[in-house]
C-alpha cells in the first residue's frame, strides 16, 4: 500500500470536527494508542506471520461524510472516521474489527467483496472475533433481548469461506 489511493465515497480529507467526534490529529493519536493494545498487537503479528503486508500507513484517521466509525477497503486500507469517534474504546474496537477484514482480504484466496455472502462472512467473523457481539456491547447498544442476536438467514455455509 505504498501509493496514495483514490478517495473513497463518503470520505473527505478535512481535519475539523462536525459538532461531534475528534479532529484527525486527535484520532491519529488514538490510533497510535490502539496499536499498543494486546489484541491489536496480536492481530498485526498474525498478519505479518501470514505474509500480509502491515505497513505503518495501513490505518489512518479521516473525516467521513457517512455516519460510520470506520471501514476497510483493499485500496485504502483501514480508515477511522475521526468525526464519528469520541472514545478510545471506540477506536480500539474499530481498529480490531477492520484488521480482521484486512486479514480476510489477505488470506482468503477466493474473497470477492462484491459477493454478499463473502462480505457477510467477513462481517460475521469480524463481529465475533473483535468482541462486537459480546453481550455487554449489545446491551450498551440498547439490544437487551437474550435471544435473536446475529440472525442472518440465507447465508448457507458462507462461514466456510474463511478459516483463521
Amino acid at each position: 500500500m505504498g501509493e496514495e489511493a483514490a478517495p473513497t465515497p463518503g470520505l473527505e480529507g478535512s481535519s475539523s470536527t462536525v459538532n461531534q467526534g475528534r479532529t484527525i490529529e486527535e484520532c491519529q493519536n488514538m490510533i497510535q494508542r490502539s496499536l499498543r493494545t494486546p489484541m491489536v498487537k496480536f492481530l498485526r503479528e498474525r498478519m505479518e506471520k501470514a505474509g500480509c503486508g502491515v505497513s505503518d500507513n495501513l490505518i489512518k484517521a479521516v473525516h467521513c461524510k457517512m455516519q460510520m466509525s470506520g471501514g476497510y477497503s483493499p485500496s485504502q486500507g483501514i480508515v477511522i472516521c475521526s468525526n464519528h469517534i469520541n472514545l478510545q474504546d471506540e477506536v480500539d474496537q474499530t481498529v480490531i474489527h477492520e484488521l480482521i477484514h484486512a486479514y480476510d482480504d489477505c488470506r482468503a484466496a477466493n474473497l470477492d467483496w462484491t459477493n454478499c455472502a463473502h462480505h457477510a462472512c467477513s462481517e460475521i467473523r469480524a463481529g465475533h472475533l473483535s468482541g462486537d457481539c459480546h453481550f455487554k456491547r449489545e446491551f450498551l447498544r440498547g439490544y437487551m433481548k437474550i435471544r435473536g442476536h446475529e440472525q442472518m438467514k440465507g447465508l448457507g455455509n458462507a462461514n466456510a469461506v474463511f478459516q483463521l
